[in-house]
């Protein structure tokens, strides 16, 4: 691991420091000036630079502040901790725009300092993760013509720092045209900061976006920086934008407008340079007329909308994807890569793939685990694939797999029969008719949806879905004996989403 810089001329200052970081595992390297910073720096590559940069404001030889200006010249990705007395905080309060990550006042309570320097290390290591897997591999594959009509909008719009609404289905790949619009427009030596709106719980939210000042709520001990002033300069992925709260709307399109906002407990406006990409999978406009999306934002937000096609719509594109992953979860696991056969390929071209790119990488990944030879053969394709699930050897149980975004291992006799309860309760299925639930399962939906839709609700979408969601969780939470995080993990969401839905839905366990 790279070392903590520490930039101090009080010698005990950096002593404590030191041991209090070295305790931690974290190694060190100590400066008395910004000019020996500088110097060492010279000749150094990032690979061989600081990991995180703590520095005094005011020494001989050089201002903290200066030193930071020079820093995110040098590395922008670098977070720099600034110390100061009270009597500075105005300072480094203007090295917040300047990029400093935190600042720590002195004297400073020393556990908190390393819990916060900890924070700073571990942000630099999630952006050199993301750094290394954006030049490492491909950003988006496709010979379709639709994924060709995508490339293309992203060749125009490269050089435009225009707002870009990016709309389609769970799993297609959003995040990842989100990143190639800013990898290849002129912010791209800036950060790019993504936020999933729908997966951080509401009363945070607001902090999370737009940071809070000390003590603006219980907790909040230090001042933060929100994921806008963390994108300065750069691109702000806002994922999941139809989720946003609606009063949080209000805030947003006030930065859309100028550009200013406040913290939480905040007085003092703060500026920010941001172009704003946001994502949906709903039907913003739907929301609108139902009087939970604020129709000025939406507009605002729908400058330039670009479609990406669920993979069913380009089936062409599969056998190279699908090679692709393998190929890619061969590396990460350290393994030799598993080739396909053409019948295998043929049969998951057939596949609806509702759960998009991000369900056939789920596949890819599970095939190298599971498939026993070097050559996969359709025998060998997960259940769902398959249509088939063999479960305690009552042929067949066709558990509504199709649906779900990762593939499944058969399981255990103990575990068979909590899922086969809580599917059948979920779907309600007669007694004498337990043992073999219908295969045409999406035939029973359109016949469901046809009747729903021949009376005169106008919630068809909203009924449907929340039975269809509560029916995936209760599996799910069958499966994993009511453990939600393990139950996430299974349905590919996050454990903010599946505790949402739990309470939403009024699902008990």
């Amino acid at each position: 691991m790279k070392p903590i810089w520490i930039v101090d001329d009080d010698q005990s200052i950096r002593f404590v420091l030191e041991k209090a970081l070295l305790r931690e595992g974290l190694p060190t390297r100590s400066f008395t000036n910004p000019r020996e910073v500088l110097k060492a720096l010279e000749g150094l590559d990032d690979a061989q630079g600081p990991q995180a940069l703590v520095s005094d404001i005011r020494m001989p030889g050089g201002s903290g502040l200066d030193l930071l200006t020079t820093i995110k010249e040098r590395l922008p990705g670098l977070p720099v901790i600034i110390m100061t007395a009270f009597s500075d905080l105005d300072s480094a309060v203007s090295a917040f725009q300047n990029g400093a990550f935190e600042y720590l006042p002195k004297p400073f309570d020393l556990p908190k300092a390393v819990e916060l320097i900890r924070r700073a290390v571990e942000e630099s290591q999630r952006e050199e993760v993301a750094e290394v897997k954006m030049a490492a591999s491909p950003e988006m594959l496709g010979q379709a013509p639709a994924m060709q009509d995508v490339f293309r909008a992203i060749g125009r719009l490269s050089q435009s720092n225009v707002t870009v609404m990016i709309t389609g289905e769970s799993g297609s790949g959003k995040e990842l045209v989100a990143r190639a619009l800013h990898k290849h427009s002129p912010r791209a030596s800036g950060p790019f900061v993504a936020i999933n709106t729908a997966a951080i719980p509401k009363d945070l939210l607001e902090s999370e976006l737009f940071g809070h000042e000390r003590g603006a709520f219980t907790g909040a001990q230090t001042s933060r920086r929100g994921r806008f002033e963390q994108a300065d300069g750069g691109t702000l992925f806002l994922d999941e934008i139809g989720d946003m709260p609606f009063d949080l709307q209000t805030r947003l399109l006030r930065v859309l407008s100028d550009g200013h906002f406040y913290r939480v407990g905040g007085h003092n406006a703060v500026k920010t340079n941001v172009r704003v990409i946001a994502a949906t999978h709903q039907d913003l406009e739907q929301r609108v007329k139902q009087g939970v999306f604020r129709e000025d934002l939406f507009h605002r937000l729908n400058v330039i909308r670009l479609r990406l096609p669920a993979l069913r719509e380009r089936r062409e594109d599969v056998p190279m994807l699908t090679r692709h992953f393998l190929l890619q979860s061969a590396q990460q696991l350290g393994v030799e890569p598993k080739r396909i056969s053409e019948a295998a390929l043929d049969l998951l071209g057939t596949f609806q793939f509702p759960g998009n790119v991000r369900q056939l990488e789920n596949i890819c990944h599970w095939l190298t685990v599971m498939a026993p030879a070097q050559v996969i053969e359709s025998k060998d394709l997960p259940p769902e694939v398959i249509g088939v699930v063999e479960m305690g050897g009552v042929l067949p149980i066709s558990m509504p797999l199709s649906l779900a975004t990762a593939p499944t291992v058969n399981l255990q006799a103990e575990d068979r029969v909590h899922v086969e309860t809580a599917v059948t309760a979920s779907f309600h299925v007669p007694a004498d008719k337990k043992t073999a639930i219908s295969h045409d399962w999406e035939s029973e939906l359109a016949t469901e949806a046809l009747s729903l839709l021949a009376t005169d609700r106008h919630d068809v979408w909203d009924v449907l879905t929340q039975r269809f969601e509560s029916c995936l969780i209760q599996a799910a939470l069958s499966t994993t004996r009511g453990r939600r995080i393990e139950a996430a993990l299974k349905l590919g969401i996050g454990r903010n989403t599946i505790t949402r839905k739990i309470q939403e839905l009024g699902i008990e366990g």
